[in-house]
């Protein structure tokens, strides 16, 4: 299965960038999961339903996001109501939205393809552990998806090694 990962798309430039290449680079390299990062989609802070539902109608499947997912006020009721867009499952309890999901659908391969979106402590918010959130949400997904993919949203690169050293073998 090919899955392409885009980061940041960043405001109106970056959709349309997203928009003029993304069919091209489907076609060319059989992409059958398109992630993207969307938590500066809406001119360039946080993401909106109208801008979410743009990129879902260019191509993406699931939608993944950082810190900056909270800078619209309407991205409160979105992440509550729209399972595909993702945001850090390391924010405390009670907090809108969704950290993980299974992707199935208009997937040739069959695949059942667990995305789920993390966020790092150090240069960031205080949040519970992403080691042990990451962990427990493995446990949890055991069994119910082929293929697990890991956004990781971090600043720190001795944060995403350790992460990566870690959880090497299990995802």
């Amino acid at each position: 299965m090919k899955v392409l990962f885009v980061g940041d798309i960043v405001g109106k430039p970056g959709r349309s960038a997203f928009k003029a290449h993304l069919p091209g680079i489907i076609d060319s390299h059989g992409v059958e999961l398109v992630i993207v990062n969307g938590e500066n989609a809406a001119a360039g802070f946080g993401i909106t339903k109208k801008v979410g539902d743009e990129l879902f109608s260019i191509g993406a499947h699931v939608i993944t996001s950082g810190n900056h997912i909270w800078d619209k006020k309407e991205a409160l009721e979105y992440l509550h109501s729209e399972r595909r867009v993702l945001r850090p499952l390391n924010y405390p309890p009670g907090v809108p939205g969704f950290g993980s999901v299974i992707h199935e659908k208009e997937n040739p391969s069959g695949a059942k393809v667990a995305v789920i979106n993390i966020s790092g402590r150090v240069f960031m918010h205080s949040l519970d552990c992403p080691f042990r959130t990451l962990e427990a949400e493995l446990e949890q997904l055991r069994g119910k998806a082929d293929i697990t993919i890991v956004d990781l949203h971090a600043e720190a690169t001795s944060e995403k090694i350790a992460m990566g050293q870690y959880f090497d073998g299990k995802v």
